[in-house]
This record gives structure tokens, sequence and C-alpha cells, in this order.
């Protein structure tokens, strides 16, 4: 790996790479013809571990750079991998493939491992993958906890790679352009900020007895460090992300992407007191854990951020289904994945009219963390792993208020709750033979 990063440093290297950064290398039916492949001293190797759902996106837009080569996937489900195996061959590419993401970290043909698994996976499979030598993109929330964000931070620092958290509205040009719109300061002082996910589609979960494991699926791997219990449909593949042994619901799930850009408008600032209330209002019989319907409120110093989200209702704040709001003394920006809009109060501003999307977030995002990879300048990375770790320690904060049915107080200086009972949720609770690895 020393010979190739020489190699990818280079100012022509780089600039080959960014000039090439829109196409494929695989075959593109129907227009110009693809480049040829690079050679061998040029390509980054990269292997997935979960490839069923944002892991496959994830690695889809990786192969769109023409220095990627894709040489392994892992999961602990045979029937999804056959599946990615046999698509992956359609493009001429074939694969060693690892039940045990162990196994494919002692693989020294990787340089870049893509972690799109639960998110009660994630801490583990990034301090490891660090540890063995390889640069991480893992998806969000880095963590299932506080400990587990603050674990990870660690581990980046200690091993010293390139890690990129997969929040690619960072990388929408359009979020960039309305920050740099609201730095200017025209929409005055801002003294409430929002953030909301209204999410129409994701309907009722109905509640499931429990059924023997399917076929072809490592079930003890799935579960990994959380409590052992029998395989239930509602827990596995998509909905793992309803039930606090896995994820945090909506909160963790939409909230990372949104308030993440809430907080990076405000220059990231750390609440001091979280309230939420809510509960399984919509599906009050649901088969899921976390609440459908959320609202919470996050004291600032100067300021008050408030989350919103529901399940079941597309019709979220400014006729939006997701989005954020800095409303200040003269107007209110509202952002979305679709564009940005300013809107003037008593006319106190000139109005702005919508601001579309520019491009694939997705894409750019990789493109950005690929780069920082042959640089090896992590300070150009989009969401390095602190930047995802401060904004899913402020969604487990609003979880813990749920879940302890109380406001909480934050001490910054010590890096806990002043109520007792809310520290208990601050470390994820290891089963299973595992442990929060030290870092």
């Amino acid at each position: 790996m020393t010979s190739r990063r020489r190699f990818l440093t280079s100012s022509a290297a780089v600039a080959g790479a960014a000039l090439g950064a829109a196409l494929p290398w695989t075959k593109l039916k129907g227009h110009t013809p693809a480049p040829a492949p690079l050679p061998p001293s040029d390509r980054v190797r990269v292997g997935l571990i979960g490839t069923k759902g944002m892991g496959w996106s994830d690695l889809k837009s990786f192969m769109k750079l023409p220095e990627t080569n894709v040489v392994a996937i892992c999961d602990v489900d045979e029937n999804v991998m056959k599946m990615r195996v046999d698509e992956l061959s359609k493009d001429g590419i074939k694969v060693k493939t690892y039940g045990d993401y162990r196994k494919m970290l002692e693989n020294k043909d990787i340089d870049v491992v893509i972690i799109g698994t639960p998110d009660h996976w994630h801490c583990l499979q990034m301090v490891d993958a660090c540890a063995a030598g390889k640069d991480v993109y893992v998806e969000k929330p880095i963590g299932n906890s506080i400990a587990e964000c603050q674990t990870m931070v660690a581990a980046q620092k200690r091993y010293n790679r390139a890690v990129q958290v997969g929040q690619w509205q960072r990388s929408m040009p359009h979020f960039v352009d309305a920050l740099a719109y609201l730095r200017s300061g025209k929409i005055g002082q801002i003294r409430t900020v929002k953030a909301w996910a209204y999410q129409g589609w994701m309907k009722n979960i109905p509640a499931l007895p429990d059924t023997p494991v399917p076929a072809g699926v490592n079930y003890d791997m799935w579960l990994g460090p959380a409590t052992k219990r029998p395989f239930n449909e509602n827990r596995f593949h998509f909905n793992f992300r309803w039930f606090w042994d896995y994820a945090g619901g909506l909160m963790t799930d939409w909230g990372v992407h949104l308030i993440d850009y809430a907080l990076l408008g405000m220059n990231n600032p750390t609440p001091k007191s979280i309230y939420a209330s809510g509960g399984k209002y919509a599906y009050p019989d649901g088969g899921h854990e976390t609440p459908d319907t959320l609202v919470t409120t996050y004291e600032f110093e100067n300021f008050t951020m408030l989350w919103e989200q529901a399940q079941g209702i597309s019709n979220g704040n400014y006729g939006r289904d997701h989005g954020i709001s800095y409303i200040g003394n003269n107007g209110t920006l509202v952002l979305n994945r679709g564009g940005w809009e300013v809107i003037s109060d008593e006319k106190r501003m000139d109005a702005l009219p919508l601001q579309p999307n520019k491009g694939s977030g997705l894409d750019l995002h990789t493109r950005n963390f690929m780069d920082a990879v042959k640089s090896r300048k992590f300070e150009n990375l989009t969401c390095p792993i602190h930047a995802g770790a401060h904004v899913a320690t402020v969604c487990q904060m609003g979880n813990i208020s749920y879940r302890t049915g109380m406001p909480v107080h934050w001490d910054e200086a010590t890096h806990k709750f002043q109520e007792g009972d809310a520290n208990n949720f601050l470390a994820a609770k290891y089963h299973n033979g595992y442990v929060l690895p030290p870092v």
C-alpha cells in the first residue's frame, strides 16, 4: 500500500481522478465508451460489509469512480450476498465473499471498507477496520450510543485512518450554498431552528410472532453484541431501525441528516438541556419500539432547536415532508433535499425563490472520501468522524430524554448528564461475549 499511496498522491493522479469522476469505469451502454480501466497501481481496492440497503447504494456510488476496484463483499444473509454477486458479475466484477467481517479484514488486498450494517454493528466494525489498517466509509448514525461515538472518534485518531461518515447532504452543493447565505447574516439574528421528518410512506409494522431463522442467515452474527432473542422478521433488514437494541428510530435515521445541518448552520454547538415528548401515537398496537411521533426541544446558549418526527404523515412544516428552517429576525431560510428559499418577514428583506438541488450528494460524498484516501489530507473530508459523532450524540440525547421521560441536562465538561438515570443510557449494553473496544 505504501508504493500505491506514493503514486496516488501525485498531483497528476489526483487531477486525472477528478476528471473522470462523473463516469463509471464499467461499461456504459448507449453512451460514449468508458475510459479504459486504470492500471493496478492506480486502483483503490474496496470491500463492503452489509450488502442489503444503504451499503449497496454506497458501493454503487463508489463504482462510478474510475479508481475503484471492488474486491470483496460480506453479509450474514447468504441470499442477499448471492444476489449481489450476480449483479456484480453482470459488470464483469468477481469478488471474494465472506460471512464474517473479521475474516474479510484479514485480507491485505483491501484498502477501503464500506460499513452498511445496522447501527449496533458500526462501532465494532469501524474500530476493527481501522485497527486492520483500512480506511473506512461508515454509514450514519455512526454509533448506537454516546459511548460508541466517543470510542469511534478515539479509534480514528489512534489508527490515523481516513474515516468518512455517510451524511452525504454535506456534499450537496445547494446545502453548501444555503449555508453560505446563512453566514451572510441577511436573515438577522436566529432565535429558533427547526428540523423535521414527516414520513408518510413509513406505515405501521404489525406485530408478528417469532419464527425460525431463515435458511442462509447467520442470525447469531447478525445479533452480534445485541441482546440474544428469538428471530423475528420485524427486527430484521430494514425494520431493525425501530428497535432500541439496534438503532434509535426516526431520530437517528433521518435526524442525523437534518439535525446535522441545523447544528452546522449554528456553528455546531452542544445543547444545555433536552426534552423529548411523544410515543406510539399513530400505531399504538404496532410491532415497533421507538416512537412514531416525537417532538424534542433543545436549549442552546442563544437559541432553541426543535426536532419533529412523524411516521404516516407527509405534510410537514412549510408543506415539506422533511427539512430545516432557520428563523431569523428578518426572514426564514428553509432548506431540504429539493432546494432552499428565503421567506421575508414583514418585508424586512428581499425574499429569495427556490434554489434547486444541483447534483447527487452521495456521488460527491464518495468522491470527496476517495480524494482524501489518496491525498491523506483528512482535513478535507466533508463529514469526518468527529462531525458524525457530534450529531449522533445530540440525537442520542433526545432519545435518552424520551426513554427516561424527563428533561435532561448535559455537562460538557464531564460528558455526562446531571440526571443519574439518564447516564444509564450513555453506553449500549454488549452481550454474547462482545465488549466495547478499548481504544
